[in-house]
């Protein structure tokens, strides 16, 4: 297990070290998508919120999820409509609102896009030790409850 260094004791430390490591991680875990997949990160993160929800998102839930202004969400939503990925419909309350669902080809591809990139993942956490392994489950909620603060 690598040593913890000097600058990691501090918060400020394991800050920067975290950040570093996280960074590395996404762009090789993008590096690994799927050939065929030609959609950006932003675009395949909101097809992954949807994939997470069966009853599809709003709008406005997509845009807070990610982070990002509704227009901005508004194009990012028409473009996977147009590629055949989502489709809209009525909200079933609300009538200004759309729900945005999954198409099955969108399915599809989050399920190609996942499993090849669990793969690589899996093979190289194949060479870890169970106590390094052990950390990792421990600190993978962790992770992902900093990836939704605010």
């Amino acid at each position: 297990m690598p040593t913890v260094t000097a600058s990691a004791r501090t918060d400020a430390g394991l800050a920067c070290e975290l950040r570093t490591s996280v960074m590395r991680l996404r762009r090789r875990l993008a590096y690994e998508r799927h050939p065929d997949n030609s959609l950006s990160i932003s675009l395949m993160a909101v097809l992954g919120w949807l994939f997470r929800t069966a009853d599809g998102m709003t709008l406005g839930d997509l845009a807070r999820a990610e982070k990002v202004q509704p227009p901005s969400m508004t194009r990012t939503v028409a473009a996977l409509e147009q590629a055949g990925h989502v489709l809209r419909r009525p909200h079933h309350t609300d009538g200004r609102q759309s729900v945005i669902t999954l198409t099955e080809q969108g399915r599809e591809l989050v399920l190609a896009d996942r499993q090849r990139r669990d793969a690589w993942l899996a093979r190289l956490l194949a060479d870890l030790s169970p106590a390094e392994r052990q950390v990792l489950r421990a600190t993978a909620p962790i992770l992902d409850r900093l990836s939704q603060a605010d």
